[in-house]
């Protein structure tokens, strides 16, 4: 955005309501259906993540009214990465939200565009330059009021606006296939190595075991002896730099979105050298688990790599090793945050069926990875080609 550019305007001013999301303690309000209830981690650049969403009673919705949202409104984070922002799609007629800033932008502003301007270097930088709070800053509404910003004619911020969501439409396109592929994995996974309910399983009795009665013929094998572990390397972190020198460095908040802002010149052994297909999973706060999909990496402390030693597909070992991480994940308290260890991981055993079994489970779901693997890559580059023609678009527009 081209400062001084187009007409200069606050945002109260072309904003028919900027108010905040409800602020206060919610661990005893939520249910398990009801109202989708927003909070910051719920809010990516151009579009909400639905991980871990929580939802509200309606009788407490309707008593937070103040802080609902509403299609086309734009939630715009406070605390954590402040400025984010995203536009509410049409699917949700009605959500709630914590500690956000909820923006309802008049017919003089396109709420995408505005989103967009959130988004940007100068939106990021902006905000930045707004926060309050000594121990934990934020952005609070009195800031977001007096945002000045440049504003075109609404026909010119339609057509950015038409740009930028045409990329956001492909990206939730392949978002959409991916869900698609993992629920079909799971479903089978679950269909025949929980429920036993594979080919033939109808004349096969069960046989008690340390993990339940399983299928004859079956045995039960510790996670160790199936799949290479290595814990991550750990790095100085003052030689980290976001600039792009050195070589890409997965951290556990990097793990979520399968992406990598942080880099180092820092050498490493080759056994912390991560590439696509590797599982990876994090070892503090809610041990999220993904198969890598970005590219070359190094893997930084409190990151566990594991990569199966050839007698299932990676892709079995990722959905055989998902329900007890979250086990462990239910189960483990800290002091402040949960911790995973090598003495949890030792006790992880799975149902280990004959090759024949393993052999078929391979040819279906090692393709089904390698799909969301591509996927994933094609939404990092559509990713980066918006983001490259975003500030050129609103210095244009402006």
């Amino acid at each position: 955005m081209v400062a001084g550019a187009g007409r200069r305007v606050k945002l109260k001013d072309v904003c028919d309501r900027i108010t905040v999301g409800h602020v206060g303690p919610m661990a005893d309000s939520y249910s398990s259906t009801g109202v989708p209830f927003l909070r910051s981690q719920n809010i990516a650049a151009f579009r909400l993540d639905l991980d871990d969403i929580k939802f509200i009673p309606p009788p407490f919705h309707e008593k937070l009214r103040k802080s609902a949202l509403r299609p086309g409104d734009v939630a715009v984070v406070r605390t954590g990465y402040p400025g984010t922002a995203c536009v509410i799609p049409d699917r949700f007629p009605e959500l709630n939200c914590a500690d956000l800033v909820v923006i309802t932008p008049s017919k003089d502003l396109n709420p995408y565009y505005l989103a967009a301007i959130f988004n940007s270097a100068w939106g990021v930088a902006s905000v930045a330059g707004n926060l309050v709070g000594a121990a934990q800053q934020h952005f609070n509404v009195g800031a977001a009021r007096e945002l000045e910003v440049a504003l075109p004619p609404r026909a010119v911020q339609d057509r950015v606006a038409g740009i930028l969501s045409a990329y956001d439409e492909l990206i939730e396109n392949s978002q959409r296939r991916i869900r698609i592929l993992e629920t079909m994995a799971r479903t089978l996974y679950r269909e025949w190595f929980v429920h036993f309910r594979f080919p033939g399983h109808e004349d096969i009795s069960r046989d008690p075991s340390s993990v339940g009665d399983i299928p004859k013929g079956w045995e039960v094998k510790a996670l160790k002896d199936v799949a290479d572990v290595t814990y991550g390397f750990p790095f100085q972190s003052k030689g980290f730099n976001t600039t792009g020198l050195g070589v890409p460095v997965i951290r556990i908040r990097d793990l979520i979105e399968a992406s990598i802002t942080t880099f180092t010149n820092e050498p490493a052994e080759s056994k912390y050298h991560v590439r696509n297909g590797d599982i990876l999973v994090g070892m503090d706060g809610e041990f999220h688990m993904c198969i890598w999909s970005s590219g070359p990496a190094l893997q930084n402390q409190r990151v566990a790599k594991f990569h199966s030693r050839g007698e299932i597909g990676n892709f079995h070992l990722f959905l055989a090793m998902e329900l007890p991480i979250q086990t462990w994940n239910n189960s483990i308290v800290g002091t402040t945050v949960a911790h995973l260890g090598d003495m949890h991981i030792k006790t992880i055993q799975i149902p280990w069926p004959p090759a024949n079994l393993r052999a078929k489970a391979r040819l279906v779901l090692e393709p089904m990875s390698q799909q969301i693997i591509t996927l994933k890559g094609q939404i990092q580059n559509l990713r980066r080609t918006r983001d490259f023609l975003l500030p050129r678009l609103l210095s244009r527009a402006s």
